[in-house]
């Protein structure tokens, strides 16, 4: 240990032996502190994802139960069951298409979208090495938005709908990078600046789109869209999600190590060999499927990719490994606990993006201090 490193925690045991004697025991505070600094950085972490994944399993089965039907834990657990095994069916068959139909796609879509949401805002966030973007920093929303009122107003069907959301949201990402390849030579800067001009173009056709549309069926439809709900997700779109998310979660995975290279700096990753045009790329490939797969099941949903990956870095630190991790968890937890309120509500849909934008905003100023202190 260096002399350095030696008074450091000196004086930091001397602070706590005066707040201990003043206060004449230790405080809880206090407690926890000595405990976590006795952990290392990846003793801290397993007891972080431990902690995570049990409220994981806490909050989803309480999610099942949360709704108009009342459904009991045994009931929520004997319909899964039936499922494999022969089980006498003592419910009405209304409870077990409210359980497999409606409330299981729309809890496993939840964890899906939140965390697909989360990856891909802490992904571009290590990339960019900014602490305010999000996963539509490259027009991804703006375009799926256009995409999916265009066949509003051509009054296409559910399918359709998503097909065109994630069909136009991929070609906002392309024709930004097309942009930065053009004019920047594939520089980070020029690439933010593109996906700028992309959103405000989307966001000019949106608005046309919306002029043209039916002010008394499609508008409302494009509207309530556009504010983001799960209230229509089906087991085809848990489907259509997963593949998706799982080739984008094994890309960014086996290229950890790379990221965390780049991390440091566009030079420093190249002097460790690191091909940081492939590595740029997979990021923003990886990053975009997941959010455009998201965006075209969900509509807009903000505030979980900028918030949920600052939080996942105060609990994972620095290694993007770590960070992807506890992001994914966190973003579940949270789009899931976000959509509970929401079905909680009696009679009404509230809009999935007014919520998370209503809980999201105050958690972001409360980690203001932390983003004047510095970022890494």
């Amino acid at each position: 240990m260096t002399a350095a490193g030696s008074s450091s925690l000196a004086t930091e045991a001397a602070v706590e032996g005066a707040a201990r004697a003043e206060t004449g025991a230790p405080t809880g505070v206090q407690r926890v502190r000595t405990t976590l600094q006795g952990l290392t950085a990846s003793a801290r972490f397993r007891m972080t994802v431990a902690v995570l994944l049990a409220l994981f399993v806490v909050l989803f089965v309480t999610s099942f139960l949360i709704g108009r039907y009342d459904i009991s834990v045994r009931t929520v657990v004997d319909i899964f069951l039936a499922e494999v095994f022969d089980i006498g069916q003592y419910w009405e068959d209304t409870l077990g298409v409210v359980v497999l139909g409606v409330r299981a796609p729309r809890i496993i879509l939840a964890i899906l979208v939140g965390g697909a949401l989360a990856v891909a805002g802490a992904s571009y966030q290590t990339l960019f090495k900014n602490p305010l973007v999000s996963p539509d920093i490259l027009g991804v929303s703006a375009g799926a938005g256009f995409g999916a009122a265009l066949a509003m107003i051509n009054e296409a069907n559910w399918a359709v709908i998503q097909a065109s959301a994630f069909v136009f949201g991929l070609i906002a990402v392309v024709i930004a990078y097309g942009i930065a390849n053009l004019f920047g030579g594939r520089s980070i800067t020029v690439l933010i600046l593109g996906g700028i001009v992309v959103s405000s173009l989307f966001q000019a056709m949106l608005s046309i789109v919306k002029t043209l549309a039916d002010t008394e069926n499609q508008l409302p439809s494009i509207t309530f869209w556009l504010m983001g709900s799960l209230g229509r997700g089906v087991n085809r779109d848990v489907l259509f999600m997963l593949p998706a998310l799982g080739i984008s979660l094994a890309a960014l995975f086996l290229f950890r190590h790379h990221i965390n290279a780049l991390a440091a700096g566009e030079d420093e990753a190249r002097t460790m060999g690191v091909n940081v045009t492939l590595v740029k790329g997979v990021v923003v490939a990886a990053s975009t499927l997941m959010t455009v797969c998201a965006v075209s099941i969900c509509g807009i949903v903000g505030w979980v990719g900028l918030v949920i990956p600052h939080l996942a870095r105060m609990l994972a630190g620095a290694n993007y490994a770590r960070i992807m991790t506890v992001s994914f968890l966190l973003g579940g937890l949270f789009l899931l606990c976000v959509d509970d309120i929401v079905r909680g509500v009696p009679k009404v849909e509230v809009p999935l993006g007014v919520l998370t934008a209503i809980i999201g905003t105050p958690i972001f100023a409360a980690l203001l201090p932390r983003l004047r202190r510095g970022w890494t």
